[in-house]
């Protein structure tokens, strides 16, 4: 028999070679389950993405799957999307979706139009047809049991920085890369601002939302927030976009900076336009000190008086027991040796003036 060391030694070399071969060692168990409430299916299938290949390679797309599923006489088609991070699936959620598309109470970033409903699980992006003959507690059931395969890692903040007030639901846009803002930008009709790729700085951790507003009827406006790890990072790319803005095709739009985040309004109707939307964007920049301070003050008069009291006859108290103790000891000394520690004759002198013949004896005074 091999030891044990060896065959697990085997078994790895034989994973690295089908590696390297492109085949997979282990297969992948699928993320759509085989089963969820009444509804069943006969097994996913693999399924390609329908993305542009750039921005495929941009948000990290991975092989999908896609599933039938039936409960009696009902089926629903589920196509399962698969990227790289939350991040990648919240830029392609948000390429997907549509004017007119409602949210849904089946997950916080979930939307609906018609028989087609559209949800955003950690890194898949789940697509469903047919979606009038399912509940809504087995639609939360099926996101469920896909979210246990799922990157739950937390979405980009900037999503939270649109305002929300006259916002048309369906044209918010999220991007990380150049490829993913142009196709935001052409869903938006707004193509004509594609150039600011180049000068927004991607490559740097650069990250980009868009929406449109509606600021009079048939009027939209679109507003463009670019976040930047640091401000100076964001003060750096502002003046590379105000020399493209500086061209005569995007005259009238201009950028500005608040910490690490830059806002543009594009092609605005007017300056107070501009200035209302930029107020709404919840932003906010803190500035914190994390050397530790001490605050000094002076106690009440009345404690200084009390402490100052306590001290006093803490000293008294103190001075009294010394006192007693020392002359306790020496009285009881005397006592029981009588001039043989203290007040020895021998050790005594007397100064006499002679004023008489008689010599004094220390004796005489103890």
């Amino acid at each position: 028999m091999r030891p044990p060391y060896r065959i697990a030694c085997l078994s790895l070399l034989a994973a690295i070679v089908l590696s390297l071969l492109g085949v997979p060692a282990f297969a992948q168990e699928p993320a759509l389950p085989a089963k969820f409430g009444a509804w069943t299916t006969s097994g996913a299938v693999p399924s390609a993405s329908s993305l542009p290949q750039p921005l495929q390679q941009e948000l990290g797309a991975k092989a999908g799957e896609a599933a039938d599923y039936t409960n009696g006489g009902k089926t629903i088609h589920a196509v399962l999307e698969k990227f790289k991070d939350p991040s990648s699936a919240y830029s392609a959620y948000t390429g997907q979706l549509q004017v007119g598309m409602a949210p849904t109470d089946v997950r916080p970033y979930s939307a609906v139009n018609g028989e087609r409903m559209l949800l955003l699980i950690g890194n898949f992006l789940l697509h469903l047809d047919g979606v009038k003959g399912i509940s809504a507690a087995d639609l939360r059931t099926l996101a469920l049991a896909i979210q246990g395969r799922a990157d739950t890692t937390p979405l980009p903040p900037i999503r939270n920085y649109l305002p929300e007030e006259r916002l048309i639901q369906g044209t918010q846009r999220y991007a990380f890369g150049p490829a993913g803002f142009q196709a935001a930008l052409g869903t938006l009709s707004q193509g004509k601002f594609a150039s600011l790729a180049d000068s927004i700085g991607f490559s740097s951790g650069a990250e980009a939302m868009l929406a449109s507003y509606l600021i009079a009827p048939g009027k939209p406006q679109t507003l463009l927030l670019i976040e930047y790890p640091t401000p100076q990072l964001a003060e750096q790319h502002l003046r590379h976009i105000q020399a493209d803005l500086s061209n005569s095709n995007l005259s009238g739009t201009n950028v500005e900076r608040k910490a690490s985040l830059l806002s543009l309004v594009f092609s605005p109707a007017n300056e107070r336009v501009a200035a209302q939307l930029r107020n709404e964007i919840n932003y906010e920049t803190q500035v914190t000190w994390n050397e530790p301070s001490h605050t000094l003050t002076d106690p009440p008069w009345l404690l200084v008086v009390k402490n100052i009291f306590l001290g006093t006859f803490a000293f008294c108290g103190l001075a009294l027991v010394l006192g007693l103790a020392f002359g306790g000891v020496r009285v009881i000394t005397k006592r029981l040796l009588p001039g043989k520690v203290f007040d020895r004759p021998e050790n005594m002198e007397v100064l006499q003036l002679g004023l008489s013949g008689k010599r004094i004896d220390p004796r005489d005074f103890y």
